[in-house]
């Protein structure tokens, strides 16, 4: 959730636990990511590994995104605890991948397993990304497709904008 911090607007993850009817919060899982009144990504999702996946949007700071120590602009990956899992590719940090706008949606291919996420972009190129442990893709130096290797380039763009702000597998396994 979003919160009044004395740098502005934060956003934080916490757990609930039902007690008597009531969600109550249990603990802070992970707390002090940038927030603001756009780009505040926001999606939560536990993976097929059992971890937990966390979409954070740049918080209108775009240079934010390439801070490997700002928690802006990422994906990141906690175990349901809150704590760091040991794999995860930058050590003792949540960030599993850098360089996103605003990602919204997350969902794991129901056969390979592979995360794909959805991300809003400027006036153009809205995006459908294959994430990638450890991986950079590339906003604000770039937008859309960079044919960089620096970078990670979209599977799929939209342009004009559609802001997706889902994702889904439909169909048979």
């Amino acid at each position: 959730y979003t919160y009044s911090g004395p740098d502005g607007l934060r956003n934080r993850v916490a757990r609930l636990v039902e007690r008597d009817g009531t969600a109550r919060q249990d603990r802070i899982l992970l707390e002090n990511i940038p927030g603001a009144w756009i780009h505040d990504g926001g999606r939560l999702k536990f993976g097929p590994d059992g971890k937990l996946y966390v979409t954070t949007g740049d918080a209108a700071n775009p240079p934010i995104a390439q801070e490997l120590r700002s928690l802006g602009g990422k994906i990141l990956r906690l175990n349901p605890d809150g704590s760091i899992p040991p794999d995860n590719p930058f050590s003792g940090s949540p960030v599993w991948t850098l360089g996103h706008r605003n990602p919204q949606g997350l969902a794991w291919h129901p056969v390979t397993g592979q995360l794909f996420a959805t991300e809003h972009g400027t006036s153009v190129h809205d995006e459908v990304n294959i994430i990638q442990s450890g991986k950079n893709y590339g906003w604000p130096t770039v937008i859309g497709p960079a044919r960089d290797p620096r970078f990670v380039d979209p599977i799929l763009t939209f342009t004009p904008n559609i802001a997706p702000s889902g994702a889904a597998f439909a169909g048979r396994r």
